[in-house]
């Protein structure tokens, strides 16, 4: 059947190739004539297949790097200028290449980014161009889709609007769908898609504030449905019954499971108290692909963290085909294109994306009481990030450095580098304001409690007002604000300022904020007793997530 297809793309994973457990191709893939591109892993399964050496390289490469060209003539990288921006995230590197290939381009750590055997039609690449933070990425597999493999364009998210709203109607079959809508861009769209498909008799809309929600949301959300004509029937206040369960969780995907799980109890009894189950219904989830892939679904891909729409309990609502997913198949960005094609308001498109689990997974839990400890690299906090890193997940202890005087476009290259070379650490943060030295901070031991989220919730109506209030909020994509059990004497937790630039989440850039602006923000924030500091998170994604946790 592969004889057939136009081209095949081997893509990334978190394995290496040299274990024995490692998913593989038949090794006859890459001689049935049609054009192979191997990616980040795909290349060193290519060359691990044709007798090329793959071994662990000195260290890592996460983020950002500069792709150099070795000279002549490549389909694959025309039109790519030399020092090209791109983004890597792997520790394995193809050490020798198999017969035949040779190097297109390389970086300061690897000496294989870009190989190829055009006689045998195979490609490879150790970076990722499918992620936007390459900057000519969208041209290389223009290059591999339409000069190498013959491909014809005929791909536009907007104009699949129908074929989307066919397919509702095809898996509704008549019955009716219930959505637990967040006011956020892909429950918006979603719902709007199965509005049209299906019509209002068999759209149900229901809005649940959690307590975990930031301030002011639960009122924007009623606002703008009923300016979209959506009527949410009601607004649900559940507090309790999200709050209680999280009491004694530290874990973060402990935390996760549990918001995801109390979700379909919610949504049981609330679709229960509405007669909906005396007839067929479908749960409606404004899940996006990128959700699918770092909750691990596919079969050999690493769970990064478990989004609340694949826990469990909608596992098994989907096994039974109640669950219907519009857009499970678009990234963040398609979603918005397809918005903008339904009119929904730039006010809505454009807002921060906004996790669902809320304040819980940006409110840290520690279980130990532990001071810094000083490293050469700076101070090492024992309080734990997610992270990703060669595809896979991490779950490091977070590098403090000071700020001092040096610029953030410096701090971030600093930290690039420190996360390169550490196996240890996954994220990296520059303290800008603390009440005490650093060698007086300890985690404290903390769960979610009321307190602490109004803490967190207070926080981040500072942050976003003054990003607002300074436009700097139109220049970023997203600004989690975190809070961290990280303190000293009664100020027992410190602000973590996020701000991060990307388009379908699946890679993102720290973003540096202007000095004055950064000050302004910590000397508002740190008058607030209760916080002892505010840093900055330098991390990009890769090596950290965008969320904490």
């Amino acid at each position: 059947m592969l004889s057939a297809a136009r081209g095949i793309i081997v893509s990334g994973g978190p394995s290496s190739v040299y274990d024995d457990s490692s998913p593989t191709i038949e090794p006859g893939v890459l001689s049935v004539g049609a054009p192979v591109l191997g990616i980040c892993y795909g290349q060193q399964l290519i060359s691990h297949l044709l007798g090329g050496t793959v071994r662990k390289g000195d260290k890592g490469e996460f983020g950002l790097a500069l792709l150099e060209l070795c000279g002549g003539d490549s389909d694959l990288l025309h039109g790519v200028p030399n020092h090209d921006r791109i983004w890597m995230s792997h520790r394995d590197v193809v050490a020798a290449p198999p017969a035949g290939f040779r190097v297109l381009a390389t970086t300061s750590t690897c000496e294989t980014a870009a190989i190829e055997n055009p006689e045998r039609r195979l490609y490879g690449v150790q970076f990722h161009p499918e992620v936007v933070h390459t900057a000519h990425g969208r041209e290389i597999l223009e290059n591999f889709l339409f000069r190498i493999c013959g491909c014809e364009r005929d791909w536009n998210p907007g104009q699949r609007i129908g074929k989307v709203e066919e397919q509702i109607r095809q898996q509704s079959a008549g019955r009716k769908v219930f959505f637990f809508v967040s006011g956020g861009v892909d429950s918006t769209v979603a719902f709007t898609l199965c509005l049209r498909a299906l019509g209002p008799d068999r759209v149900h809309g229901v809005y649940v504030d959690t307590g975990l929600m930031r301030e002011g949301e639960t009122d924007f959300v009623e606002t703008n449905f009923e300016l979209l004509g959506h009527n949410v029937v009601e607004i649900e206040r559940r507090e309790d019954e999200f709050l209680t369960p999280l009491e004694t969780v530290r874990d973060p995907e402990l935390k996760r499971h549990i918001i995801g799980e109390q979700f379909v109890r919610v949504q049981e009894s609330i679709i229960e108290s509405r007669g909906l189950l005396s007839g067929d219904w479908l749960l409606g989830q404004g899940t996006i692909y990128p959700d699918t892939i770092e909750s691990g679904g596919t079969a050999k891909a690493s769970t990064i963290k478990t989004h609340h729409n694949r826990v469990p309990g909608i596992q098994k609502l989907m096994q039974a085909g109640r669950i219907i997913e519009p857009l499970a198949d678009f990234y963040k960005d398609e979603v918005r294109e397809i918005g903008r094609s339904l009119d929904l308001p730039a006010e809505l498109l454009d807002r921060h994306p906004f996790p669902g689990p809320g304040l819980a997974i940006r409110c840290l839990c520690s279980d130990i009481d532990e001071h810094v400890s000083q490293t050469s690299e700076g101070w090492r906090i024992p309080v734990r990030s997610v992270g990703v890193q060669g595809d896979s997940r991490s779950y490091a202890p977070v590098l403090a450095i000071d700020a001092g005087a040096h610029s953030p476009a410096a701090l971030q290259a600093e930290a690039t580098e420190i996360i390169n070379r550490l196996s240890s650490v996954n994220r990296v943060i520059a303290a800008v304001s603390t009440r005490e030295p650093m060698h007086s901070q300890r985690v404290f031991s903390a769960s979610i409690t009321r307190g602490r989220l109004a803490l967190l919730r207070r926080a981040d109506a500072i942050v976003r007002q003054m990003s607002h209030a300074s436009g700097f909020d139109r220049e970023v994509w997203q600004f989690p604000v975190i809070l961290v059990p990280l303190g000293a004497g009664e100020s027992r937790d410190s602000v973590v300022l996020r701000p991060i630039q990307s388009v379908d989440g699946m890679t993102a850039d720290s973003v540096a904020m202007g000095e004055d602006l950064l000050r302004h923000i910590a000397a508002r924030l740190i008058a607030i007793p209760e916080i002892a500091g505010v840093y900055y998170d330098l991390t990009h994604k890769p090596p950290g997530t965008i969320e904490w946790e």
